[in-house]
């Protein structure tokens, strides 16, 4: 079952693009934070949906918020991706899927969901938007949360 508004977001460490581990709480001490679970580096959905997030970046630091991506791909595969597709943020490799699970963003609880998290920087959910084809309404959904917090 995936976490719900109000829920407290699992602490994690991961390695970027680039190796370097990200941890969630160390974001959070800093930032809100738009987590977005995604399938896989490289299909068409997922690139769709990182370069909207890529597109509206500027938009997300703007309001005070960080992008970071998540699959269960390699940290080869997403220095790759982020390369080829000029992404500005982080993606995270949880090549053991344990991330993933945690947050319940699993379709049927097997194949991995495409599910963006918005956190706050108390480290609760505020918003969660879960839709493998409506890639679109993840980045904009996220930023309208993201402006709402910065304005309270």
């Amino acid at each position: 079952m995936s976490l719900q508004v109000g829920d407290k977001a699992p602490d994690f460490t991961l390695p970027d693009q680039s190796g370097t581990p990200v941890k969630l709480s160390d974001k959070l001490a800093e930032k809100v934070v738009v987590l977005y679970f995604y399938p896989k580096d490289n299909s068409r959905g997922c690139t769709a949906e990182a370069c909207a997030f890529r597109d509206s970046y500027e938009s997300f630091t703007d309001a005070g918020a960080e992008v970071i991506g998540v699959s269960s791909d390699t940290v080869e595969s997403h220095e790759t991706f982020a390369g080829r597709n000029a992404l500005p943020f982080v993606l995270v490799a949880d090549t053991d899927k344990a991330v993933r699970k945690q947050y319940g963003a699993t379709m049927l609880g097997v194949a991995p969901g495409r599910i963006t998290f918005v956190i706050d920087k108390e480290g609760v959910i505020q918003h969660t938007f879960s839709s493998l084809t409506n890639v679109g309404g993840h980045v904009e959904e996220a930023l309208a949360v993201v402006k709402r917090l910065q304005g309270a």
